[in-house]
C-alpha cells in the first residue's frame, strides 16, 4: 500500500482532456482519422497519378487527425499544448486548402478532405479545429474541462 502511494506521488498528474464534450472531440477526430486515412490510402494506391497533390493532402490530414486524437487521449499539459498547436495548424491548412480549391480548382482534379472547407465531410474539417481550440484553451491546468 505504501509503495502504491509513493509511486502515485512521484508520477506527474495528467489533466484529462476527454471529459464531457472532450469525449465527443476524440470520437469525431477518430472518425476523421478513419475516413481520411482510408480514403487517401486507397486513392494513393490505385490512382495517385490522377491527383497526387489532393491525395497527399488527404493523407496529411489523416495523420494530423491521428496525432490530435492521440494527444487528446493521452492528456496532460504537454499533450494539450501539442494538440492546441496542431489544431491551429489544421485550421490554417483547412482555410488555405479550402480557399485554394475555390480560387484554382484546376490544381485539384479530385477533392481533398479539406477541399471547399470540408464540404464533402459536412464542413466537419473546418468546425472541428475551431471547437477543439476552444475546448483545449478551456482545459488549461487548474481548470476542469467541463461543459
Amino acid at each position: 500500500m505504501a509503495a502504491t502511494r509513493e509511486k502515485t506521488q512521484h508520477e506527474p498528474h495528467r489533466t484529462r482532456l476527454i471529459g464531457g464534450p472532450g469525449l465527443l472531440l476524440v470520437w469525431l477526430y477518430g472518425v476523421m482519422v478513419v475516413g481520411a486515412v482510408s480514403r487517401s490510402a486507397y486513392q494513393i494506391a490505385t490512382e495517385f497519378d490522377r491527383a497526387p497533390l489532393a491525395y497527399s493532402l488527404s493523407a496529411v490530414a489523416g495523420l494530423v487527425y491521428g496525432f490530435i486524437t492521440y494527444t487528446l487521449v493521452r492528456g496532460g499539459e504537454t499533450a494539450r499544448r501539442a494538440a492546441l498547436a496542431c489544431c491551429a495548424a489544421e485550421l490554417v491548412g483547412v482555410l488555405t486548402v479550402g480557399t485554394w480549391t475555390l480560387v484554382e480548382p484546376s490544381a485539384f482534379p479530385d477533392a481533398t478532405v479539406w477541399s471547399d472547407y470540408g464540404m464533402g465531410y459536412l464542413f466537419i474539417p473546418v468546425l472541428l479545429p475551431l471547437t477543439a481550440v476552444y475546448w483545449l484553451r478551456r482545459a488549461r491546468p487548474g481548470q476542469r474541462p467541463t461543459a
